[in-house]
């Protein structure tokens, strides 16, 4: 094992009360980390669209789920009653043997019958039963993901040089046939020390319910296209269910924190201080668009939102919060580091609102603090731009929004941000209305277009 990753163990990784339950545990380069709480109706359908990835890839990888929930008072008594019946499921399959009939559903059958027919290499770790339950403070997906990462760090093959890596994906979300071999062919040609893939939920059961799933869509994408616009070293999108990273990577940040909501934000703001984050676009990864509110934000809490109509939700950040952004960033890249003063007077050029936030974060003080640790101009260049990390940006963006540009009309922002792009929507937007569903669809084609063809590793 690598100094770096025996060190994360060492110090850093969960204890002894979580233990991994697998079989046959050699020549493991890729562990794909899936917590799970109460889906043993949606957690095998993943499992079988893994286990559907060829050989030789598959035979390399393992799938390791973590079925987790805090204490029955706090989790629901439902919740953990299904847990049980998953780890069940899971042990059997883990030893080779279809679960009998009273243990599963009926229509689960055929994914369970090609998880054992492919030799899905699986494990699974109990943080649900009496005594290894998580904290009810710190117990939620973070953990979980953590959880399963740390337990899988000793499960790699360190006997030869190939890469290893660390995938996260989500109990509801599926993935294609190529997903391993894409997502290991991207980090063998960009040698990045993390990753996203690209991302399309799977379409919903009605049109109110897609209508939602498309709006979040497309606001994502537009988020991370005016990033792009901006120069952001952070231009990415940031769901759980798409990180990958490399087993140093990964050692080298710390690990996952045990946030219960944002955890893959600031996982991955952590993995930017690194290196470039890539994206894979040779395949994709089909999250549910369901309905959720076990966290205060993300897919699911935007679905249940949206239905229930209790906010606007075709409003975005006006784009000319984006032209600040990458006015802003243009100044940190180019400084020279002689005149610190000169930093806050661009950005009072930049904008009054822009100097009122940096001035609210004491940034004179930061600087000349960063100043004092960097050898360089080129130094300080990269230590405030760590500084100047993705939840300062974001930050600066919602401040921006909140006092001097309130938010507009997404399909007319949308419009303006792809023209800053030098391309134009495919469909025609009247100010102030809601395109058709096949509308909205095209508009969303066009953002991962543009976003695709400027896009690539995003680099500090």
């Amino acid at each position: 094992m690598p100094e770096i990753i025996q060190k994360y163990c060492d110090r850093y990784a969960v204890g002894p009360m979580w233990r991994v339950n697998a079989g046959d545990r050699d020549s493991i380069n890729t562990v794909i980390v899936i917590p799970a709480l109460a889906e043993s109706e949606r957690l095998f359908r993943t499992l079988g669209s893994i286990s559907r990835n060829p050989e030789p890839e598959r035979l390399h990888t393992m799938a390791l789920c973590v079925v987790n929930n805090r204490h029955p008072a706090h989790a629901g008594l439902n919740d953990c009653e299904d847990n049980q019946k998953t780890l069940r499921i899971l042990d059997r399959l883990i030893h080779g043997v279809m679960p009998q009939e009273g243990e599963r559903e009926p229509d689960l059958f055929h994914d369970l019958e090609t998880i054992l027919e492919n030799d899905l290499r699986l494990a699974c770790v109990d943080a649900s039963s009496p005594g290894r339950e998580m904290p009810d403070k710190v117990g939620g997906v973070g953990l979980a993901r953590k959880i399963g990462f740390d337990l899988a760090l000793p499960l790699f093959d360190y006997e030869n040089e190939r890469l290893r890596l660390l995938l996260s994906l989500d109990a509801d979300t599926l993935v294609e046939r190529n997903y391993v071999s894409a997502v290991r062919r991207y980090f063998k040609t960009e040698n990045v020390p993390a990753a996203v893939v690209s991302f399309a939920h799977s379409e919903a059961s009605n049109r109110e319910e897609q209508a939602a799933i498309l709006c979040y869509e497309i606001f994502l994408h537009y988020y991370v296209l005016g990033l792009l616009f901006a120069k952001s070293p952070y231009a990415y999108h940031s769901i759980g269910s798409t990180m990958a990273c490399t087993a140093e990577a990964y050692a080298a940040v710390r690990g996952m924190n045990k946030r219960k909501a944002g955890e893959d934000f600031y996982f991955l703001n952590k993995l930017a201080k690194l290196g470039p984050i890539g994206t894979v676009t040779t395949t994709t990864v089909h999250p549910a668009p369901r309905r959720s509110d076990r966290v205060p934000f993300g897919t699911g809490r935007r679905i249940s939102r949206f239905v229930s109509g209790g906010s606007r939700e075709y409003m975005v950040y006006d784009p000319a919060i984006f032209l600040i952004v990458k006015d802003w960033l243009t100044v940190l890249d180019s400084w020279d580091g002689e005149n610190e003063r000169t930093l806050s007077s661009a950005a009072a050029a930049i904008h009054p609102s822009l100097e009122s936030f940096l001035q609210e974060l004491h940034f004179d003080d930061i600087v000349l603090r960063l100043k004092a640790n960097s050898g360089g101009a080129a130094t300080f260049r990269k230590h405030l731009s760590c500084w100047f990390d993705g939840f300062r940006t974001l930050r600066l963006i919602n401040y921006l929004s909140r006092n001097v540009m309130p938010p507009m009309d997404m399909f007319s922002a949308v419009e303006r941000m792809v023209s800053f792009m030098g391309g134009t929507l495919p469909v025609r937007i009247k100010p102030g209305n809601v395109p058709l569903l096949d509308e909205q669809q095209a508009i969303l084609d066009c953002l991962r277009a543009v976003e695709n063809e400027c896009g690539g590793t995003c680099t500090l």
